[in-house]
């Protein structure tokens, strides 16, 4: 491996080092306007994005589209409480690799139980024991990260040499890509699994219903 791969490399796992989600404790325990909630959202996860100087977290018109898919509670007087950002950190991750309709079958049953209960395990609860196992995650991942790229750098060896650079870093783009795919693959076939058993649980309990009446 050269010097500059290795740079390459260490950039990366650099970048991964610097992923890091928003702590409850920064949200603000006061309901807040839309503008008030894309402003804070926007400027939490803004280093997220490609393009951090041009790409939009959040906008008004996503919240709603949100709230008219069943995504997202509808506000209160025109505000939205702490429990209304939590959930809409939890779709900002999902968008971008699920349908609005993965989204809501996964976040409908959380939503249900515990935005805006009174037990004593409520959706902050939830949020904190997830992004809990960030920091293993982090770690395994740049592992992995690191293994692909050195398989990928030791390969098309017998490729002329003006190429090689190009067909590795081909190969790493293909081999993080599969590691995508195969990923979405499998949550998709868990979202379409618990879907299809909340739906057979539905059935049965309708059918229990007609009978009893």
């Amino acid at each position: 491996m050269t010097l500059e791969t290795e740079d390459l490399l260490q950039s990366i796992l650099a970048s991964l080092d610097r992923i890091d989600h928003i702590d409850p404790e920064e949200i603000p325990d006061i309901d807040l306007y839309v503008d008030q909630v894309t402003t804070f959202i926007g400027s939490r996860l803004k280093h997220t994005t490609r393009n951090p100087k041009e790409d939009k977290i959040l906008t008004k018109t996503m919240i709603n589209n949100y709230a008219k898919n069943d995504l997202l509670p509808p506000p209160v007087k025109k505000k939205y409480s702490k429990e209304h950002v939590l959930l809409l950190i939890f779709i900002y991750y999902y968008k971008n690799i699920l349908s609005i309709n993965d989204i809501q079958t996964i976040l409908k049953p959380v939503t249900d139980a515990y935005f805006q209960k009174d037990g004593d395990f409520k959706l902050e609860d939830v949020y904190n024991e997830v992004f809990a196992l960030e920091k293993a995650e982090v770690d395994r991942l740049k592992q992995d990260v690191a293994e692909k790229f050195r398989v990928a750098d030791s390969t098309f060896s017998d490729a002329a040499q003006q190429d090689q650079k190009f067909l590795r870093l081909f190969s790493f783009i293909c081999m993080l890509s599969f590691d995508v795919y195969v990923k979405k693959l499998i949550i998709e076939k868990l979202v379409d699994s618990y879907r299809a058993q909340s739906e057979s649980e539905e059935e049965k309990r309708s059918h229990k219903g007609e009978k009893q009446s």
